[in-house]
């Protein structure tokens, strides 16, 4: 007879196999009929949530439409926004836009490496953008923005600039977005299941970033139920015995770390007894510590990511509520 249980199976696997801008996301083991429930809406975040960047408006020095011809130029307006189209852009510092001019002339067969520059950056090196002739001249402006999935140009017409064409703006940066699910085996029961993600992308987001928004995007969707219903999470016990590892590490005294005499005597001196009391502090806080040189600073920063707290991130709300309970104790 099969046991009773109280809930259902909760996966514990995780592997990713990476191969250039490719890559296969295995989660496992699910129950008969779970994976398939999380699968197919993963699948339609992943095609449709991703965010990426794409040309939105063009506009071509000496045209004023689409079928306009460009002297010198082999290709007419409508070629090269079709080219266009093909070339992967990714706006530098992460803004939602930016407008980029260029300027080409004489000889030369125009690519998609010929794009980047301090504002963008291109990842389709090899795509053809034009071909110009000896006495031939290219001048033009091109809009980059951020966005996700697909808009058409002609949601796009009211917002572009006079003399700008507004272009069919394919966002996504996710060329293939599968999945697989197979029969794995657990405690001689052959029926639970394994899901594989196969996500495939234009180079300008990894795969497995694209997975991570993905999971973001969906549990920001459910968001609403969970504070509706004021539902909370149950640690597994595997995540139970993560946390209070890390709790243990946070109360840990300072002299254990083996700081050398400087820093060590520099956090004393300041009343730091505990781990945790440094890893609280972000890099302007340590900074502040009195006498806390550059090499002794570094020295700090280079330990606590070693224990798994680097100062670049936040401990989480729950971890950091018990470790100030633990410490008024122990300071009581």
């Amino acid at each position: 007879m099969d046991k009773i249980r109280t809930a259902p199976y909760i996966p514990e696997n995780f592997e990713i196999k990476k191969d250039g801008n490719s890559a296969d996301i295995s989660i496992y083991p699910f129950e008969a009929g779970y994976a398939i429930t999380l699968a197919h809406p993963m699948k339609r975040l992943i095609l449709s949530s991703t965010v990426g960047y794409a040309p939105t408006a063009i506009k071509i020095e000496g045209t004023t439409h689409e079928f306009d011809s460009i002297r010198g130029v082999i290709e007419d307006v409508a070629r090269l926004i079709i080219n266009l189209k093909n070339i992967r852009f990714k706006i530098k510092d992460g803004s939602d836009k930016v407008t980029v001019n260029y300027s080409f002339s004489g000889y030369k067969e125009v690519m998609g490496s010929d794009f980047t520059n301090e504002s963008v950056e291109v990842v389709t090196e090899d795509a053809h953008f034009a071909t110009i002739n000896d006495d031939g001249e290219l001048n033009f402006t091109i809009v980059v923005e951020k966005g996700m999935g697909y808009v058409p140009s002609e949601e796009i017409r009211d917002q572009v600039e006079e003399g700008f064409l507004p272009l069919d703006a394919i966002f996504t940066p996710v060329k293939k977005g599968n999945y697989e699910i197979e029969k794995v085996l657990v405690e001689d029961n052959p029926n639970f299941e394994k899901i594989v993600f196969n996500i495939e992308t234009d180079g300008i987001i990894a795969p497995e970033d694209v997975f991570k928004e993905a999971v973001g995007t969906m549990f920001k969707q459910l968001e609403i139920f969970k504070s509706e219903f004021g539902i909370k999470e149950e640690a597994t016990p595997k995540a139970k015995a993560a946390d209070d590892g890390r709790l243990k590490t946070l109360l840990t005294k300072i002299e254990e770390l083996n700081f050398s005499a400087r820093s060590h005597n520099c956090l004393t001196r300041s009343d730091i007894k505990y781990v945790g009391e440094v890893a609280v502090m972000d890099e302007a806080e340590l900074a502040k510590v009195k006498n806390l040189g550059k090499k002794s600073l570094d020295e700090i920063k280079a330990k606590l990511e070693e224990i798994g707290f680097p100062v670049t991130e936040d401990i989480p709300a729950d971890l950091l509520s018990q470790f100030k309970d633990k410490l008024a104790e122990l300071k009581a």
